[in-house]
């Protein structure tokens, strides 16, 4: 696993949570060095504080904004960013396309992971990266005393261009036949974090829609793991169940991306129905 950078001197404390590793960014990398699993829940509609609260409170260790397949009111995507960063929750964000505009206020909202929907090239994560990353790393615009510092004013913006680097975290998404085959040159690019395989388009890229446990999907997928392995960086999924998530973790993964709000409220809501149903039919 990467180094993780620390800053003893300049902890943020967000509303009584205390980030020991200087930020969330370093403290979600720290997690994925140190855990055994980190386990993310999604925001997929409803984007509230409230539900970040409900999600710390269940005991998840991020939360998982799908900025890409739905359309979110920017100001209250921003309070619920700024709530998760309080509670503990480091949040991560698909952006909704690669453009220098849309990582940047996501990063300046306070999101400290970027996840890139169809990671194909190199070349794509690397342009991620130098959007997200200042110079000489790379051409991220410096913008403080914003969510990305819980609106503490910066007092010395060389170093907090330090520490901004160390927090951000760059999330490879493959989800298609040409990211698989170039995931390799993909997951050995410097500064890479994170490598999500995502199930969904991968089993249909794959040629077994939306079955995830079948060998065409989970084969190539333990191959991507083990190329995450070999260079050090965390691989993640949406196991299909908790058996294939077993054998995963046993071969290395660090975090799954799991189900979000509207599941949950969908399988909470049927559950309830079903009972009530059992119930009139005894």
């Amino acid at each position: 696993m990467k180094t993780i950078v620390e800053n003893d001197g300049d902890n943020l404390s967000n509303h009584g949570v205390l980030y020991p590793s200087g930020g969330p960014g370093r403290e979600l990398k720290s997690g994925l060095a140190n855990k055994k699993l980190m386990l993310g829940a999604m925001i997929n509609e409803y984007s509230r504080p409230s539900l970040a609260k409900i999600y710390k409170e269940a005991g998840y260790d991020f939360l998982f904004i799908d900025y890409e397949h739905l359309f979110f009111d920017f100001e209250s995507l921003y309070d619920t960013v700024l709530a998760a960063r309080a509670y503990g929750l480091p949040p991560i964000a698909k952006t909704p396309q690669l453009e220098r505009a849309e990582v940047a206020k996501l990063l300046d909202s306070g999101v400290v992971g970027i996840q890139l929907p169809r990671t194909e090239t190199k070349d794509q994560i690397e342009e991620l990266i130098s959007y997200m990353k200042f110079p000489p790393n790379g051409t991220r615009a410096a913008a403080g005393n914003l969510g990305n510092t819980d609106y503490k004013p910066v007092s010395d913006w060389r170093q907090w261009m330090v520490d901004q680097d160390s927090e951000t975290t760059v999330v490879v998404h493959i989800e298609t036949k040409l990211g698989y085959q170039n995931a390799e040159d993909i997951i050995s690019t410097p500064e890479v974090d994170m490598v999500y395989v995502g199930p969904g388009d991968f089993s249909i890229e794959m040629g077994q829609p939306f079955d995830w446990a079948h060998p065409d999907v989970t084969t190539p997928m333990k191959e991507i793991l083990e190329i995450c392995n070999k260079y050090g960086v965390a691989f993640g999924t949406t196991p299909a169940n908790h058996t294939i998530a077993k054998e995963l973790v046993s071969k290395g993964m660090r975090f799954v991306e799991d189900g979000g709000e509207l599941g949950f409220i969908t399988k909470g809501a049927q559950e309830k129905v079903k009972g009530y149903k059992e119930m009139l039919n005894e």
